[in-house]
């Protein structure tokens, strides 16, 4: 069973803005991850406790997901920069709302 992916619309729009080859590289994770997308090092913790992470160490991004198991969904929460955190402190906004 293969899970689908689905974009929060915000994550979406950061999506769109990355340059085509950092999307290409998530894209080739995310189609792995549709096997199975709960790989445990990928783990986030704290407020983002039920959430993975795609890291791109060559470039800095970070792209974090959650897994919807009633829905076979791997829903795409948000996409950025390491740097001081910004994608996962998005993330952890997003997810609190």
């Amino acid at each position: 069973m293969k899970f689908n992916i689905e974009f929060d619309e915000r994550a979406l729009k950061e999506w769109h803005k990355l340059d085509n080859t950092i999307r290409e590289q998530f894209k080739k994770k995310l189609r792995k991850l549709q096997d199975n997308p709960y790989i445990e090092s990928a783990r986030l913790h704290g407020d983002l406790v039920d959430c993975f992470k795609i890291k791109l160490r060559s470039s800095g991004f970070r792209l974090v997901y959650q897994v919807i198991d009633e829905d076979i969904v791997i829903w795409v929460i948000a996409v950025g920069i390491r740097e001081d955190s910004k994608a996962y402190k998005i993330a952890s906004e997003r997810i609190a709302r």
